[in-house]
């Protein structure tokens, strides 16, 4: 228990979880992951990696080395949260202090609130997919010019908004429920995908027997590498966010072991799974439709067979509410909690950021492969790194995992610095940050084609950027540490 806590730093969602609150088991641990991967954005990433030239195996290995690289910062950022049950803004006051806090939390938040438009607009079409199979009537229609969707597919992007948030209101623990329930029924129904489209393309041999464009003769030939580290990259940075916040989660962890061994199940393992089912059945498609498909939601729609398409339809929507709900919910309402504490409770917060995440034009971001993997993707990496950098070495090697939990929820402790801030961390999250800017704004602008060297440095942005920022953040602390 703490003892004398500032109520402007505390309510019962950000105060440390009670030993009673540690429930989160091994097989808890790896069914929030598995519920997080299986969903439509991770079934394309594989596909938009067979749309850039590569082969199969290819794409398969870089989704999985990209996985097992963001899996490092996972287990060491979910480290703090298990020993000391604080989410992570809450973690993040150590490194940048207790106003500071606000700056890696928001911005994380702000990401997270992104992706809830992208995974919102998903199950939505899923629902539109569905009224199209039951009535064809219901769909269709001119687009709402400004828009840029028609009516009916704003009605279905709405309905699945609500249905997230009746689940929400629910609270926090509704969100365990929800994953062990729904991670088992999720890998059964990508391995049933999977025995479809082996059945109806007669096997995979067209899938394992195309070249990738890089091979002599190929349309890209030797331009593999530049195609594969920033999608490497990407592939880091699809869950570079939640390396940030998945103290959120192992704060609920009993032990380190359940918290490790989860992660390393249910992320790299399944990730590599889920590609594979995405490249194969994308394959399938061009034997059996004459056309590579790799949206599951229209794949599902041309689909014969009734009640199959009503449970892969069903599957979609759940694969998407299971992944929405834990991954880009959480992280901006604790954001939003930290920012007001006395105030905002978990219900308001996360009615806030799901408002705020269907704003968006997610449909703008998903619609093209190459601005998906290396503008998005690729953009917030290059904001999430660094951030991830000063986190990590401030616990590990600046504090060698010893915090004052008394001092991360008082306004006169050790974690107060320079007026709540810590000059220390905001220099090296610039820095780290700087090296970026260049190359992001040349994937965003056509009129503006950065040095070669700025382009090349963007392609590893979130290796630089976490390097660059725990480094100078080490070397900072260090020169004016006091004691």
């Amino acid at each position: 228990m703490l003892k004398n806590p500032d109520p402007s730093l505390i309510n019962a969602d950000l105060a440390p979880t009670a030993p009673e609150g540690r429930t989160w088991k091994v097989h808890h641990m790896a069914s929030l992951w598995i519920g997080m991967v299986v969903c439509v954005p991770t079934y394309m990433l594989a596909g938009g990696l067979i749309g850039l030239g590569m082969n199969w195996w290819q794409a398969v290995l870089t989704v999985m080395l990209g996985n097992l690289i963001v899996l490092i910062p996972m287990v060491l950022n979910g480290h703090a949260g298990t020993k000391y049950g604080v989410p992570f803004p809450v973690l993040s006051r150590a490194s940048f202090g207790i106003a500071g806090a606000h700056v890696p939390s928001v911005l994380r938040g702000l990401v997270a609130c992104g992706w809830f438009g992208v995974q919102t607009w998903v199950g939505g079409s899923a629902i539109y997919q569905l009224l199209g199979f039951v009535s064809s009537g219901l769909v269709g229609g001119a687009d709402i010019g400004w828009l840029g969707i028609n009516g009916m597919e704003l009605v279905c992007y709405l309905a699945f908004w609500a249905l997230q948030v009746a689940v929400l209101w629910k609270g926090i623990d509704s969100i365990k429920i929800l994953e062990t329930f729904a991670a088992p029924f999720l890998v059964i129904m990508g391995l049933v995908l999977l025995a479809w489209a082996y059945r109806n393309a007669d096997g995979f041999g067209a899938m394992l027997s195309t070249p990738s464009a890089f091979v002599e003769g190929g349309a890209k030939e030797g331009q593999f590498w530049s195609v594969f580290f920033p999608s490497l990259t990407g592939m880091v940075g699809f869950w570079a966010t939640l390396s940030l916040n998945i103290p959120d989660f192992t704060r609920y962890a009993k032990t380190q072991r359940d918290q490790v061994l989860g992660q390393a199940i249910g992320l790299p393992l399944f990730m590599g799974l889920f590609a594979f089912i995405s490249v194969a059945v994308t394959s399938a498609s061009v034997v059996i439709f004459d056309r590579p498909v790799s949206d599951p939601t229209e794949l599902v729609g041309l689909m014969d067979g009734g009640f199959a398409v009503i449970l892969s339809l069903a599957a979609l929507a759940l694969a998407t509410l299971s992944t929405n709900l834990a991954a880009n919910v959480v992280s901006p309402a604790n954001a939003i909690l930290n920012l007001a504490p006395s105030r905002a409770t978990f219900r308001i917060a996360a009615l806030i950021t799901t408002v705020i995440g269907i704003s968006i034009f997610p449909w703008k971001i998903i619609e093209d492969p190459d601005a998906y993997i290396f503008t998005w993707l690729g953009g917030y990496s290059a904001l999430l790194g660094p951030i991830g950098g000063i986190v990590i070495a401030d616990y590990f090697i600046v504090r060698r995992t010893q915090l004052d939990l008394e001092s991360l929820y008082r306004r006169d402790g050790e974690y107060v610095y320079k007026r709540g801030v810590n000059p220390i961390a905001v220099m090296a999250l610039l820095i780290g940050i700087a090296p970026n800017i260049p190359g992001f704004v040349g994937t965003v602008r056509e009129d503006y084609v950065p040095a070669e060297i700025w382009s090349s440095l963007f392609d590893f942005a979130w290796f630089i950027g976490f390097g660059l920022s725990a480094i100078t953040y080490v070397i900072g602390m260090r020169l004016t540490r006091t004691d």
